[in-house]
């Protein structure tokens, strides 16, 4: 066997086994990195992500829910007062003014003053009974 292939045997197999080292190594030290459960820990982490995310969300729409309660409840309200703010005013005017309970006037507006915030509160528990069956 000549030099120059002993040489070129030698100088190939050990090229061979550093490149197979040095993949080892590769591999020995991204396994130090991720750590042996990598996998198990992402998928327990992107479960975890997504059960937070979606509770988010569902507080997000309870949130919303609140808010649109609240000013329904507020646009009721200021409504019925628009509404029935003439009938009080002329039942308490009439009352200052020395007429009695008994005119057809007042007993009208304070009639519209009893009846309309009863309509109004029959058709929000009707509302509201629909909205939770």
């Amino acid at each position: 066997m000549s030099a120059a292939e002993w040489a070129g045997e030698q100088s190939g197999s050990s090229v061979g086994s550093v490149l197979a080292d040095s993949n080892a190594a590769q591999h020995e030290m991204l396994s130090a990195l991720t750590g042996r459960q990598a996998g198990r820990e992402r998928a327990v982490a992107e479960k975890t992500r997504r059960v937070v995310m979606t509770s988010f969300g569902v507080m997000q729409e309870q949130k919303a829910g609140r808010k649109r309660s609240r000013s329904l409840a507020l646009a009721s309200f200021l409504l019925m007062l628009i509404a029935l703010g003439p009938f009080v005013w002329r039942v308490t005017d009439d009352l200052i003014g020395g007429e009695r309970l008994s005119d057809i006037a007042t007993q009208l507006s304070l009639w519209a003053c009893i009846l309309c915030p009863a309509v109004l509160a029959a058709v929000l528990v009707a509302g509201w009974s629909r909205s939770k069956s």
